[in-house]
């Protein structure tokens, strides 16, 4: 399995070939080991020492740490037909009340200090992730305490986008332009949340610049995004003006339960609700938006694409399903609109992700004493947080494959023959699928027909892997 993870970082260029192949060797021991601690995952105080040496010398950061995984993911981006690039902000919790980190900014308040991390990661249709193909990390210099909500507003209407946090947004979709334009016989769709209804994003130019005023180059990038205000049209807002379209097909969706993250949490996207099912009405528009005022600049009005997903009874308005997607994909079919909502879906496989990279790799855990050490470290447990998640999504999806593409012998047969005691091995490879489901159920997973295995518990089971495939080289029958 480090192989694959390897081949992610072949051809990194740190300025110095001893650090090209240290980082070798810490993505080999921290994806062997991806919820154990630095100390713990290393093999002796030398390696250890090493690898905090690493991350604190000036020649690394994490754009070169993440170059070589950058290309791999436009290689696999280049072999598929639909490409969906999903971008989306996660706090990496830095607060150390004894020991603050240097660097670190404030988050929500001055107490709780760290970073925000920003990923644009690339997922095929099916969910299985490709890698992340961009990455931007930020902190914040101070929250204003003292203005009033007035001053507020009216401090963000005076000043450009540039100097806003939001611009994430907008350099996320010109990465994933570019992106797309080293891709040229794929679809490429960048998604965004509510977060990413942003006239600015909307407006960006879809075609990287044309070598030549001659030529004509196609989009190479469509957009994808939930709004959550209900902007000015021509003829009206968007909520009024879907809703008068005609309803494409009914849908059910199941809604899982969801509890507050705290007792201060009242937005309705944050607070807690039930499991329920609801029953939706699909409909999609094509309208003008009205461009919003800009102190610095005129905006043009922009024709767009509307996809309003709907609950029909609506008797719990707080809870009412409502999802209302801007896209510039093609809505003449009832196919291409059920496509749009189901491309929207795969959007969570990004907060997937987000718990994968904090609560299985922990990198909020990890003790740095500044944040450019905080930053490489990060790096490399992206591509460990993507690893495993891409072999979760590929034995679900490729159940039939040969578990030898992506485990040594070593791996696959101690977990086989522990797994199955006093059984023999088989004369041929395993499916990846069964093999999958035997490395997660040491970390809690039950093995069910119908079921599939979690990133948590494939994680938990990977270490295992790990150190039974040490044993089989060490003492068993292939030794």
């Amino acid at each position: 399995m480090t192989d694959l993870l390897v081949d992610e970082v072949y051809g990194a260029d740190l300025g110095d070939e001893r650090l090209n192949q240290r980082l070798v060797r810490i993505v080999e021991r921290f994806g062997q080991s991806p919820n154990l601690s630095i100390p713990a995952a290393t093999t002796s105080r030398a390696e250890m020492e090493a690898a905090y040496r690493f991350f604190n010398n000036e020649k690394v950061s994490s754009d070169r740490i993440l170059a070589p995984h950058a290309e791999r993911t436009l290689e696999r981006m280049a072999g598929q037909s639909v490409v969906l690039m999903v971008q989306d902000t996660t706090e990496i919790d830095l607060t150390r009340p004894s020991q603050p980190v240097r660097g670190a900014g404030p988050m929500d308040c001055e107490s709780r200090r760290g970073a925000f991390f920003h990923p644009l990661m690339a997922f095929t249709p099916e969910g299985i992730p490709l890698g992340v193909a961009w990455h931007k990390l930020w902190t914040r210099e101070k929250i204003e305490t003292n203005a009033s909500p007035e001053e507020k507003h009216k401090d963000r209407k005076h000043k450009p986008i540039e100097d806003k946090e939001s611009i994430r947004w907008v350099e996320g979709f010109r990465a994933a332009r570019k992106a797309a334009s080293a891709c040229p016989k794929s679809t490429c769709i960048c998604i965004g949340d509510s977060e990413s209804d942003i006239y600015e994003v909307f407006a960006e130019q879809r075609t990287e610049p044309a070598m030549t005023s001659e030529e004509v180059v196609m989009p190479s990038l469509h957009l994808l995004v939930r709004a959550c205000q209900n902007r000015a049209t021509e003829t009206g807002c968007l909520l009024e003006d879907v809703r008068q379209s005609p309803c494409l097909f009914n849908n059910t969706l199941h809604i899982s339960a969801r509890k507050a993250k705290t007792n201060a949490s009242k937005g309705r996207r944050q607070s807690s609700r039930e499991a329920r099912t609801a029953e939706v009405q699909v409909r999609a528009a094509t309208v003008t938006l009205n461009p919003p005022w800009r102190y610095d600049q005129v905006l043009p009005p922009l024709p767009i694409n509307i996809v309003l997903v709907e609950e029909t009874d609506r008797s719990a308005e707080a809870d009412a399903v409502q999802w209302l997607l801007v896209t510039t994909l093609p809505i003449t079919t009832t196919e291409q609109v059920q496509q749009i909502v189901e491309h929207y879906c795969v959007r969570w496989q990004i907060e997937v992700y987000f718990r994968t990279l904090k609560s299985g790799c922990r990198v909020e855990e990890r003790q740095f004493e500044t944040l450019p050490r905080i930053e490489n470290c990060l790096a490399v447990y992206t591509m460990v947080a993507w690893r495993v998640m891409y072999l979760c999504c590929l034995g679900r999806e490729c159940p039939d494959l040969s578990c030898e593409a992506v485990l040594t012998p070593s791996e696959w047969k101690s977990v086989y023959r522990v797994k199955h005691r006093g059984k023999e091995l088989p004369s041929e490879p395993p499916r990846l699928n069964e093999m999958i489901r035997l490395i997660a159920s040491p970390g809690g997973y039950v093995i069910r027909p119908k079921t599939h295995p979690g990133t948590q518990t494939l994680w938990t089971g990977l270490q295992q892997t790990h150190f039974l495939a040490m044993a089989w080289d060490a003492f068993g029958p292939e030794s």
